[in-house]
């Protein structure tokens, strides 16, 4: 409990670096737990660099892209009705999701030193699969998100949900 309050005194004092430094943490953890619970590669096998990109990326892309988005969609959608979470959400995942995981995985694919057309290949291989499996977990979490959390908690909430998210995505963006 004592961690929780000083997590909410820091947000409150450093909103923005307290969200970013929380995004790029738990991407961080999403790859680690890619690569020794999913993919199995033990301590000697796993890619330190990687988790490194993963972080950066979380710090760097996820935490000002989205955390930006929830101060835009909230300045769109003002409310915190079911209805305006709804619209809220709807907005979330068709307009922000697709734009999203379009800018994550090839920005993925050009830190992993990809070609452009490999990245290319890559994107319209594993782009649908990304974006039908996001359908199935992010709009209920959004709902309940946009309807029951404060906007200054929303990212947090999010990169909690994540973790699991996040591995997926890296196992995807890292497989080819």
């Amino acid at each position: 409990m004592a961690l929780w309050r000083a997590y909410q005194r820091a947000l409150t004092a450093h909103p923005w670096k307290v969200q970013v430094l929380t995004a790029g943490s738990l991407m961080g953890l999403g790859d680690v737990i890619s690569q020794q619970l999913v993919e199995r590669r033990g301590l000697r096998e796993h890619q330190t660099g990687r988790t490194l990109t993963m972080v950066s990326l979380g710090c760097g892309f996820v935490g000002p892209v989205v955390g930006g988005w929830y101060r835009v969609l909230d300045r769109l959608i003002p409310g915190t009705t079911k209805v305006d979470a709804l619209k809220k959400m709807l907005l979330d995942q068709g307009g922000f999701a697709p734009c999203f995981l379009g800018c994550f995985l090839p920005l993925v694919g050009t830190l992993n030193g990809l070609s452009t057309q490999d990245n290319w290949a890559k994107l319209q291989r594993d782009y649908p699969d990304a974006l039908i499996t996001n359908y199935y977990l992010w709009p209920a979490v959004q709902l309940a998100n946009f309807y029951l959390v404060p906007l200054h908690y929303r990212l947090a909430v999010v990169q909690c949900v994540a973790v699991i998210w996040n591995s997926y995505l890296s196992w995807k963006a890292h497989r080819l």
